[in-house]
């Protein structure tokens, strides 16, 4: 397994940034249903805990949510760590589309 750590800073209130970002697996699941399915979401105040399957392989992690930012640190298998830079990029747009005033 290979690790996966994202900060994406946020000028929301955190209740307001807890809100959105809830919502970004399930983004990212439909919009990219063809690459994302079994996505799984628990939170527990402002921590989180989330699987998904991405084309075939399975990803877990953690999402905290501060007053100023969003990290996201993830356990990806070593062929998907090969791909890390598309993989963030993509989690990176959309968690900036949910967060933007």
């Amino acid at each position: 397994m290979s690790s996966l750590s994202l900060n994406i800073p946020h000028q929301l209130p955190k209740e307001e940034a807890l809100t959105r970002i809830k919502g970004l697996l399930q983004n990212l699941k439909t919009d990219h249903a063809d690459m994302i399915a079994d996505v799984k979401e628990e939170w527990n105040g402002d921590e989180g805990k989330f699987a998904f399957s991405a084309k075939g392989f399975d990803l877990s992690g953690l999402i905290k949510v501060t007053g100023s930012g969003v990290d996201i640190d993830a356990k990806v298998p070593f062929a998907v760590s090969l791909f890390s830079g598309k993989i963030k990029s993509l989690i990176t747009e959309k968690a900036n589309t949910l967060l933007a005033k």
